[in-house]
């Protein structure tokens, strides 16, 4: 039995975050209710929970997205909380009011805090007052293309489409002209759609060459925040991170701790509760800007639970409780650099084509200092319907070359058969010198580097 006031809590999501919350809740004693699509029925979620209900069949839109059963999964289980994980319904303040108006603690921001940050030019306008600077961008979600021809008129390009909601690079296309303007802004908005529900998409102005630096933050009911550092996820492809770290490689000290503590003024400022990461991006001449307000747990929670020793898992449950931050922010020491990868269900040879089917063969990375967070077993069955990744590879070292080393390591261990993944491309992007320096990569960088090729 907990000793928390949460006893039993719905997980609505799937694969490898909700056995990441499972672990956590039952570490805690709190009882694990896992809602499951018909193609996740055996997986290992539904196999760790005490309790499992089947929401609907393989699509998100009807399991996953479909509130109305997942409310129903909670009420019938006798749950007190839902745990949203990323992605899905993480960040969506209807779901959040709607677990609150029946009795449900949403584990995450209130509902009003969250529909606030997901308003874009309220939080701009928010953290400017309290001397953020921000990326210049479109007041809200623009309704059409003659809104978007109007804003890039007065500001020029490139600009970033955004979609207002989820993550994982869904929803996010840049323009360089009026032609790619008017393609982009109505394929963000189809895919946002398909992906979270919602198409809401928003401009801001692009930087070439910027670094996405993020800051994890806890904070409490009580009034109390901490950062936990931050995170350097300038390594992507298709506006989707390959891989993340903890400390920036990039950043001097000067500018780490000048961005950790907005982290925190943006934190305070929006009344923010539980856990959160506020995202900068940092121009090549070390000047930051506000970005958002990630209202969920990240991806790439596990870097920082390394080199800071905290379960943000299970401060997520303590905070949701009602309880105090365990600790403050003298308690907190950084040590040392972790590295992670992100291993997706996709063919690079093909173009990252999907790759769904059976898990034939599979070892797991070991050794000192490495987790592999996945739901994936021998035998399981990759669904097409979700999100392609499939495990997170995560190491820790004294410093980062000892890090990238034990990455190396690590992922020549790694065996996964029966499907086509994006192993050997990890493989060949961190044994690189270009990422052992921690130069920045936009898509055709890491393309040229990979595969010798820009396409």
């Amino acid at each position: 039995m907990s000793d928390l006031s949460i006893q039993k809590v719905v997980v609505a999501n799937r694969g490898e975050i909700a056995l990441r919350i499972i672990r956590a809740a039952k570490e805690l004693g709190i009882r694990c209710v896992a809602l499951y699509s018909e193609p996740d029925r055996d997986s290992l979620p539904v196999i760790m929970a005490d309790e499992a209900y089947c929401i609907g069949p393989g699509p998100s839109a009807r399991s996953y997205l479909n509130i109305a059963n997942i409310i129903s999964a909670a009420l019938l289980s006798g749950a007190d909380a839902i745990h949203p994980g990323y992605g899905f319904l993480a960040e969506n303040s209807y779901f959040a009011e709607i677990c609150s108006s029946h009795g449900i603690k949403f584990i995450g921001p209130n509902h009003e805090v969250m529909n606030n940050m997901a308003d874009k030019a309220m939080a701009k306008q928010l953290m400017s007052e309290h001397g953020l600077s921000v990326i210049p961008g479109t007041r809200g979600i623009i309704q059409d293309t003659r809104e978007a021809e109007a804003w890039v008129a007065e500001y020029g390009f490139p600009v970033m489409i955004k979609a207002t909601a989820g993550g994982g690079g869904k929803g996010m296309r840049i323009a360089y002209d009026l032609d790619e303007l008017i393609s982009n802004v109505k394929f963000a908005q189809a895919e946002a759609e398909a992906a979270f529900g919602i198409p809401g998409v928003y401009l801001e102005r692009y930087f070439p060459g910027a670094r996405h630096i993020e800051v994890q933050i806890l904070a409490d009911e009580k009034g109390s925040a901490v950062q936990l550092g931050e995170r350097d996820c300038s390594v992507q492809r298709g506006y989707q991170k390959l891989t993340e770290e903890s400390p920036s490689p990039a950043l001097d000290d000067n500018i780490s701790t000048a961005i950790k503590n907005a982290a925190l003024i943006a934190a305070k400022a929006a009344g923010y509760t539980n856990a959160g990461t506020i995202e900068f991006l940092v121009d090549s001449d070390g000047r930051f800007y506000f970005l958002e307000i990630n209202a969920r747990i990240q991806v790439e929670h596990p870097v920082t639970e390394f080199i800071t020793g905290v379960d943000i898992v299970k401060a997520q449950f303590i905070i949701a409780s009602g309880e105090p931050l365990p600790f403050d922010q003298k308690d907190v020491k950084m040590k040392g650099h972790s590295i992670e990868c992100r291993i997706c269900a996709e063919d690079p040879e093909r173009n990252f084509a999907p790759s769904p089917g059976q898990i034939s063969k599979l070892v797991f990375p070991g050794g000192p200092w490495v987790r592999t967070d996945s739901a994936l077993y021998p035998g399981c069955h990759v669904p097409p319907y979700y999100d392609s990744i499939i495990a997170k590879v995560v190491v820790w070292g004294n410093d980062r070359d000892e890090a990238v080393a034990r990455m190396i390591r690590a992922l020549g261990e790694f065996i996964i058969e029966g499907i086509s993944t994006n192993l050997k491309f990890q493989q060949r992007l961190i044994a690189s010198p270009e990422f052992k320096e921690a130069k920045i990569f936009c898509d055709s960088d890491v393309l040229s580097l990979v595969f010798g090729r820009t396409d």
